[in-house]
């Protein structure tokens, strides 16, 4: 079993940053990647950002330049840091990841942590 903590969520005003962090424990052989997704109300969950383990990063367009994804493998952590915040950045940000467990990957989500942009 895996578990994914996330922490950083809050109210920031339009054109404020935030930092999301997601920390990951269990029982695992290597985590392979992780990233962070949203989910805004009436819409479906979108991909924000991902980084492999060797540190090879994927970015939404909406996101380039604005966020910046990191991980410390050695503590099996990841981290969004998010500037320039919009109101349509507001979300439920949902951390994951895919672990080696045995000789199988499998995927595993964070409980999310909301993020509101006041404009």
């Amino acid at each position: 079993q895996v578990q994914l903590v996330e922490s950083g969520g809050g109210l920031v005003q339009s054109g404020g940053s935030l930092r999301l962090s997601c920390a990951a424990s269990g029982s695992f052989i290597s985590v392979i990647s992780m990233g962070w997704y949203r989910q805004a109300p009436g819409k479906q969950r979108e991909l924000v950002a991902a980084i492999t383990r060797g540190g090879s990063t994927n970015y939404a367009d909406s996101e380039k330049g604005r966020f910046t994804i990191s991980r410390d493998n050695a503590k099996n952590t990841v981290h969004l840091q998010m500037n320039s915040l919009k109101p349509e950045d507001t979300a439920v940000y949902y951390c994951n990841g895919d672990f080696l467990i045995g000789a199988h990957t499998y995927r595993y989500w964070g409980q999310g942590t909301q993020v509101t942009v006041s404009s």
